[in-house]
């Protein structure tokens, strides 16, 4: 056997047995798209161009119903803008009633720079939100240049990012659960 196969075979079984050490230390956790009979869920929703977000908000417990869970068990909020959705959230999050939060809004650009400040305010407030009460909070606010744009991407014509937003919102709820679990224990892996 020349000297270039056995190296070639050495590396191979290093490299292998590399691979296999590492599967046995990896844990890959997921959360399921499953809505749970013990959920909870609330979704905060602007009024603000309500046209738009009565669409999103639709899609979402539509969504929410598909995954199987009973729309009666959502909480839905109702704010009158973009920058009340954060305050509302952390509220919601400090109560410890609920697994996760989603925020719907939809704020368009007008000749002000009023569209920069409302977009960049409620990302950092959603943020916050989660990150001090723990409770994953997620951004749902459609910001578009043109309404041509809020309309495709809030539904009226194609394409739902309340749907698309509440699957992600379940999906954290349940990786969250698995998370909590202590170490060591049956931690369901993918």
């Amino acid at each position: 056997m020349s000297f270039l196969v056995v190296i070639f075979r050495f590396t191979i079984n290093v490299q292998a047995n590399a691979i296999c050490w590492m599967r046995t230390m990896t844990v890959n956790i997921e959360g399921d798209l499953v809505v749970h009979q013990d959920a909870r869920i609330a979704v905060v929703v602007s009024r603000f161009n309500d046209l738009l977000t009565s669409h999103m908000l639709q899609a979402a417990v539509q969504t929410y119903q598909r995954l199987g869970g009973d729309p009666e068990k959502l909480t839905i909020v109702h704010v009158p803008g973009g920058l009340e959705l954060a305050v509302t959230a952390l509220k919601l999050g400090e109560s410890s009633a609920y697994e996760a939060i989603l925020c719907l809004g939809c704020v368009i650009r007008g000749e002000t720079d009023h569209y920069d400040h409302v977009c960049e305010q409620a990302a950092k407030g959603i943020r916050e939100a989660g990150l001090k009460t723990g409770v994953p909070t997620l951004y749902g606010i459609v910001t578009a240049d043109t309404v041509e744009q809020a309309v495709n991407r809030c539904g009226v014509k194609m394409g739902n990012q309340g749907g698309r937003d509440m699957m992600a919102t379940i999906e954290m709820a349940n990786l969250m659960k698995k998370i909590e679990r202590a170490p060591g224990k049956d931690v369901q892996t993918t």
